[in-house]
């Protein structure tokens, strides 16, 4: 969600499945320097995914050495979805932060293969972003 010149990323800790609850301490939002990425979607993915990113936004750190910018994440979690498109990561990826530049609110959501959805206000991802 986007307010004035902030954003804001929540999620529940659950891991479970309809009634069955097998952990509520599971993380699903990582962050990596000033960008947040919120996955829902596999358990396995979720974790695998995370790791992927926070190596990627590493070496993106050491090689330009800053920090990677919310507008630049979101291009690298298309293209790194993208290039999974015949056995897609089972995830609904958000990602917000602010422009380093700007500080304008950044947020954005992504399907399973890596097509970005632009937002101004806010975007949901999960089992209940149909309601």
């Amino acid at each position: 969600m986007v307010g004035k010149d902030c954003v804001a990323i929540a999620c529940d800790l659950r891991l479970g499945l309809q009634a069955l609850t097998v952990s509520n301490n599971f993380p699903k939002i990582f962050q990596y320097g000033d960008v947040f990425l919120g996955l829902t979607g596999l358990a396995t993915d979720v974790t695998t995914v995370g790791d992927l990113f926070r190596y990627k936004s590493n070496m993106y750190r050491l090689r330009e050495e800053r920090n990677i910018a919310p507008r630049t994440f979101a291009n690298l979690v298309s293209s790194s979805l993208y290039e999974r498109r015949f056995g897609p990561y089972f995830v609904s990826p958000v990602v917000a932060g602010l422009d380093p530049k700007t500080g304008k609110p950044f947020i954005c959501g992504f399907d399973s293969i890596g097509c970005i959805d632009f937002a101004k206000d806010f975007i949901v991802s999960g089992t209940a972003s149909e309601q």
